[in-house]
Formats: C-alpha cells, sequence, structure tokens
C-alpha cells in the first residue's frame, strides 16, 4: 500500500510553445534542443551504470531502444528542420515530430510494432523534461515529486527505478498490464503499482491525496478516516510481518507435516548471490550469464567467464549452484558483441540454446568456463529454450570434450557434472518423456511456459487477461512435466514468477514440486507460507485441480485448499 500526493505525469503535460521563432532566435532555440537532447542521453548513460542483477535483465533493451532512439537521425533531423525552416520552438517541433512518428507506427499492422509507439512517447517526454527543466519553476514542480503517488497513462521500466531511488512511494497507470515488464520490475522493487486504472487521469487532480492498494488493486481518491484507519493497520502489520520474516532466516523450509521443500535462489549479481547466503537459500536455482555479455563490444573469454564462475561458487560456499548458459536473442545479441540479423518475433527465433549452437566456439568457451569454476563447489549447467532432444545431445557430447581437452591440459574439474534442461517450449515438456533419461536434472521456465503455450505476449497490456498461469493447459503440462521427472528419478526445480508468489505455492506443491527457485528477496515469505501447509491434504487436490476444465473451476478448488489450510 502506499499513501501521498497524487503528481499527475502524462505526455500531454508539457506546455507547448506555438509563438514563431524571430530569425534571429533560431539558432539558440537548436542550441536549446541540442542541450535537451544531450541531457537526455547522459541520463540513460548514468541509469545504465546504475543497473545490476535483476534490474539490468529487466530494464536494459528500453534503455537501449532509447538511446538509440534518441540519436536517430529520423527523429532529430526531422525536429532541427521544423525550427530551422518552420521556424517552430522546440517543445512545438517535439511534438509535431511525435505526432508523426506515432501516426507512422499506429499504421503498422503488426501489433508488437504499434505497440512501439509508447517508445516514441517516452523518449520525447524525456527531451521535453530537458526543455522544461531549465525553468526553476519546473525545477520546483520536479523537486516536489519527492514522496508523491505517480499518477500516468504508462511508465517505461528506464523510468522506475529513477522514481523509487527519489522516493515515488507508488504507481497508479490508466493503462498497463499486471504481467508487462514495468509491473514486474515494480514488484522487485517493492514499489505498489496500479495498472488499467482506466479514469484515473480524468478523476484524480495534482495534489489530491490517494490511498493505493497494490494487492487488491484499489485507488482511493480523498481516504476517509476508515480508509486511514486501514492503511495505518497495514502499516503496522507490515512492520510486524518484517519482524516475523526475519525470525525464519535460520529456519528450516518445512511444510507443517514435518515435509522438507528445498528453496533456491535465482540470481546474476554478487549481491543477489549475498542475499541467498543470507536468507538460507539451499542454493542457487538459476544462475543467469547473460549480464556478461551484455553492454561490451567483445565476448567475454574464458578466463573472465571463469573467474565470475568461480566467485559465485565460492560465494555460495559449498552449496549448490545451477549455471545457466547464455540466453540472447536477435534482440539482444547485438548488445554483447554478437552480430545476428534482425528477426520479426526474436521471442521465437534463434535465442537461446539454438544461438548457443549456431556459435559453436562461443558455446565451448562458456561450458570450458562452468566446468572450471566446477573444482571450487558443486556445479550444475542448464540449457535454456530446449526444444528437442537432439540439442541437447548436441550439448552433451560438446560438454565431454570440453571436460577431456580441461584434463589433458592439466586443469581441475569435477569428476562429475549434471546437465538439465529448461522446460520454458510447450514441445519440450510433451516431448520430455523421450529425453529425460538423457539429462540430470530439469528446470521449469513458467514464464516463457505459460507465454508460448498461451500463444499470448506477456508484455502486450490488451493481452493481459489472458496471460494465466493458472490455465487448465497450463497447469496439465507443469504436472506432466513433474510426474515424468519423478518417474525417471530426476530433480526437477520450478523457477519464474510463479515460484516467487505465495498465492501459487500451495498449488505448485499440490503438483508434487518440492523445489521452487525465486528472487532472493522472496525467500522468507515463501518460507513462511509453506511452513504453514500441510502437503498430503494439499496432494488430495491435485487430481480435482487437473480436471477442473476452466479457470474459474480451478479457482474453486484452489478456495477449498486454503479453506482446508
Amino acid at each position: 500500500m502506499a499513501l501521498g500526493r497524487a503528481r499527475l505525469e502524462q505526455p500531454s503535460r508539457f506546455l507547448v510553445d506555438e509563438r514563431p521563432l524571430a530569425e534571429d532566435e533560431v539558432e539558440a532555440e537548436v542550441a536549446r534542443l541540442q542541450r535537451a537532447l544531450l541531457a537526455a542521453r547522459e541520463e540513460m548513460r548514468v541509469l545504465r551504470e546504475k543497473l545490476h542483477g535483476t534490474m539490468a535483465r529487466e530494464v536494459a533493451e528500453f534503455i537501449d531502444a532509447h538511446s538509440l532512439m534518441l540519436a536517430d537521425r529520423e527523429l532529430t533531423t526531422g525536429v532541427y528542420d521544423l525550427i530551422r525552416k518552420g521556424r517552430y520552438r522546440a517543445s512545438a517541433a517535439l511534438k509535431i515530430q511525435r505526432d508523426t512518428l506515432v501516426a507512422m507506427f499506429e499504421a503498422m499492422d503488426d501489433p508488437y510494432l504499434r505497440s512501439r509507439k509508447e517508445d516514441v512517447e517516452h523518449v520525447i517526454a524525456r527531451v521535453q523534461a530537458g526543455l522544461v527543466r531549465e525553468s526553476s519553476r519546473e525545477e520546483r514542480r520536479l523537486a516536489s515529486r519527492v514522496g508523491q503517488v505517480l499518477v500516468s497513462d504508462t511508465v517505461s521500466p528506464s523510468e522506475l527505478i529513477p522514481l523509487a531511488e527519489h522516493g515515488v512511494l507508488g504507481v497508479v497507470l490508466s493503462s498497463g498490464s499486471q504481467v508487462s515488464h514495468s509491473a514486474i520490475l515494480a514488484r522487485s522493487l517493492h514499489l505498489p503499482m496500479i495498472v488499467a486504472a482506466h479514469e484515473a487521469l480524468s478523476s484524480i487532480q495534482d495534489d489530491d491525496l490517494i490511498l493505493i492498494d497494490g494487492e487488491l488493486g484499489e485507488v482511493v481518491v480523498h481516504p476517509t478516516a476508515v480508509d486511514l484507519s486501514r492503511y495505518r493497520a497495514w502499516q503496522r502489520e507490515t512492520a510486524q510481518k518484517g519482524k516475523r520474516l526475519a525470525l525464519l532466516r535460520d529456519a528450516e523450509t518445512l511444510t507443517r507435516d514435518g515435509t522438507p521443500i528445498a528453496l533456491h535462489a535465482n540470481a546474476e549479481s554478487t549481491g543477489d548471490v549475498a542475499q541467498a547466503r543470507a536468507l538460507g537459500a539451499a542454493g542457487i536455482g538459476l544462475y543467469r550469464t547473460e549480464f556478461l555479455f551484455l553492454q561490451r563490444r567483445e565476448l567475454p573469454d574464458e578466463d573472465e567467464q571463469f573467474l565470475a564462475y568461480r566467485d559465485l561458487v565460492l560465494g555460495m560456499g559449498g552449496l549448490p549452484v545451477t549455471i545457466r548458459t547464455l540466453d540472447l536473442g536477435a534482440d539482444k545479441a547485438d548488445a554483447s558483441g554478437l552480430v545476428l540479423d534482425d528477426e520479426e518475433n526474436p521471442a521465437l527465433g534463434v535465442r537461446g540454446v539454438r544461438l548457443s549452437l549456431r556459435h559453436p566456439q562461443l558455446m565451448a568457451t562458456q561450458l570450458r568456463a562452468i566446468l572450471r569454476a566446477s573444482a571450487y563447489g558443486p556445479v550444475r549447467i542448464l540449457v535454456p529454450m530446449v526444444s528437442a532432444a537432439a540439442e541437447m545431445a548436441t550439448v552433451r557430447r560438446m560438454l565431454n570434450e570440453c571436460a577431456r581437452d580441461l584434463r589433458t591440459a592439466g586443469h581441475e574439474i569435477a569428476d562429475n557434472f549434471e546437465l538439465g534442461a529448461m522446460i520454458e517450449v510447450p514441445a519440450a515438456a510433451i516431448a520430455l518423456p523421450g529425453m529425460i533419461r538423457a539429462l540430470d536434472f530439469i528446470s521449469i521456465g513458467t514464464n516463457d511456459l505459460v507465454q508460448y503455450t498461451l500463444a499470448v505476449d506477456r508484455n502486450n497490456d490488451q493481452l493481459a487477461n489472458l496471460y494465466d498461469p493458472l490455465h487448465p493447459a497450463v497447469l496439465k503440462l507443469l504436472a506432466q512435466t513433474i510426474a515424468t521427472a519423478r518417474r525417471a528419478g530426476r530433480p526437477v526445480v520450478l523457477c519464474g514468477e510463479m515460484a516467487g508468489d505465495r498465492r501459487h505455492t500451495a498449488l505448485l506443491l499440490a503438483l508434487g514440486l518440492t523445489d521452487l527457485s525465486m528472487h532472493p528477496g522472496m525467500l522468507l515469505e515463501i518460507r513462511e507460507t509453506i511452513r504453514g501447509l500441510d502437503l498430503p491434504a494439499l496432494r488430495a487436490h491435485a487430481k480435482a485441480l487437473l480436471r477442473a476444465p476452466t479457470r474459474e473451476r480451478i479457482g474453486k478448488v484452489l478456495d477449498k485448499m486454503r479453506a482446508e489450510g
């Protein structure tokens, strides 16, 4: 929850000065625009340098896209021409250029490309802000944002971090989806966000006192004494919860009937690893290696990767670490030193293991580095975006060759190393019985599995109501995958948003999972939830969950499970 004064932010908020320029004012106005563009680029550069871990993964692509747009001649040349030839002031020229580019995107047939008009609006708004910041009155207005609740149409992931750093308490958006990148990032930042509040901009005024409840999805304008009492009760409960969870740092993760559940952490930075260790994670269930590759002109060599993986293994002090091989696609590879052809749909293109196998030297370098790190503690190797047994057979062959060459060269590596597949493509889940014997373990990536199973882009606001982890088809794939792994005696861990959402914990345990991997910040909350669950009682509802033909029927079974404790 959050309580604060509303601060309205929307593209139309900037005053557009439509007075024509005199001839002797033209170059001064061009210089003013240049300063605003430089300021906007510098903001993006500084923000990019501040990003670490999960934040870098979620936000980098948006920052990169916006930075490229700020340098795009289609944008800047058009604005300069409007100033020099049309004698428009900078704010008016930016608005004209924005309207022109947005109209171009809106005319496109492809829904994804149409949605990119939001990027244009975010970039233009950033430059407009640079123009008005020259005014001391605007400086004061922006400064007053501290401690406020932002009310806007949209907000990009790149804008969320500075908002949180400068004291914004919460966000209310008139559009958006609960599974968009911005919403997921807001949860990581513990920043309350309400999306799809369609009347927000028309019914909320600047400086209105508003109360937002992120759990219930409510926005209360001018809260009453009863509302404020509810907010104070929430504050007290949150403080007590923090103290209660702190007591679980060293506690075992056991269900009420005494069944142990392994809680692992997802990580990609030293900070994530330290937090996971401090909060009693059973290990690292998913270590993303992309951060070593992003935002650089050359690929990391074997020694650089080895040192990063070695420090990871040492940081966990003997607890198991699962390192995922490179999970990049054409939409991000250019920022990593790899140059790939553009793809119309990168999510369904050359990404994950497909990319690695097309660049065998890239794959071999990473495998060698991981194997060398295995000398310092237990390491498992996880391969993303698998869709066929042949892919894993090729990786296994490469892994064995790398191990043989390293031993021949005198490097110490583990005697045994486990190789697993990320089950995030429906084809892999369906074909798992035929490939499970060739795997040492499996990891279920629910974010993409849901997206691909339902053919729903999780970043498309218009489809937010269709992105449903509790869809009957998704549950059947999850149950089938878990059952296949258990019959073959292979460990199975689930990572992704579902693992760190306590609303899904009982369901996942009912389907047979005993290993979960999540953001380190969610470990204690999920541990507390598990300690209140009775596993035999949950498993008794598994058949009813899988027989339920609709999302609504599944919800009723879950309600019954909660009522029974």
